[in-house]
């Protein structure tokens, strides 16, 4: 990746509104996963949105080639799972709704790991836990902290839980290009890794696995799995370094950051 390019505050206003309109995409899409619908069907509702409601643009589809609109990844898979109109939610699922929209030059990318019906006690702590290790890393965030340190706040929350950090995926710096440095890791020491400063936009997107934190590609090409085959679950925001902390773009009308003591 190329060096990392501070947003000005015009700038940092057109990804804002591009993170508010991707958060009313999943508030769309929220009364919508259920058990018996189709993975493919939640590809077309959010795209049908992005187009007709938001007029923005599908960010995903046609990047590095991928044909669709959103990753839906489903109990095991990792990430990059491919809508299909064969795969139909069950309840017990846990599915990764990944989305990236488009506004006005900027793009804004989140996701968010829905239960389907009723889901085991196991799964449930397995996405409890992550969103927490989620909002532990983007607590980290502010000028003079390091990457390292928003590693280590995801890494120790999830390992002190019984879990297990993929590693292979990061996040990444975001813009008017969906990948821009810098790379985010899920795992890190305190104060090492870049120092944050104002202006800084990049996503955090812990991937946490039940089992072990070994991964496989499968033949598609896209689709990653957990080599365990046991449950793995992913949350994601944008965030931008503000002059005081950490201001997430794309927060949801039903998320409030928040605080920890310890």
């Amino acid at each position: 990746m190329s060096r990392v390019t501070l947003k000005t505050p015009e700038e940092l206003q057109l990804l804002r509104e591009a993170g508010r309109l991707l958060a009313q995409v999943f508030g769309y899409l929220d009364a919508r996963i259920e058990p018996g619908i189709s993975t493919m069907d939640i590809n077309r509702w959010a795209e049908r949105y992005i187009v007709d409601v938001v007029k923005a643009r599908p960010a995903s589809k046609g990047q590095y080639g991928y044909p669709y609109v959103l990753n839906a990844s489903v109990n095991h898979v990792v990430c990059h799972g491919i809508p299909s109109e064969t795969q139909r939610l069950a309840s017990g699922d846990i599915v990764n709704v990944d989305i990236t929209l488009e506004k006005n030059g900027f793009i804004a990318d989140a996701s968010k790991t829905y239960l389907v019906g009723t889901v085991t006690p196991n799964a449930q702590r397995l996405v409890d836990t992550t969103y927490e290790a989620m909002w532990r890393g983007i607590h980290a965030v502010k000028p003079g902290a390091t990457l390292g340190d928003v590693g280590h706040a995801i890494q120790r929350h999830a390992e002190r839980h019984g879990y297990a950090i993929v590693r292979e995926y990061c996040g990444h710096g975001i813009g008017r290009d969906m990948h821009e440095a810098p790379q985010v890791l899920h795992y890190g020491k305190p104060g090492k890794g870049l120092t944050l400063k104002e202006g800084m936009v990049f996503t955090i997107e812990p991937m946490v696995n039940m089992g072990n934190a070994k991964i496989k590609t499968k033949r598609d090409g896209w689709t990653v799995v957990t080599s365990d085959e046991k449950l793995s679950a992913q949350w994601e925001h944008t965030v931008a370094v503000t002059a005081s902390g950490v201001e997430v773009l794309t927060l949801r009308d039903d998320e409030r950051m928040p605080a920890f003591d310890d």
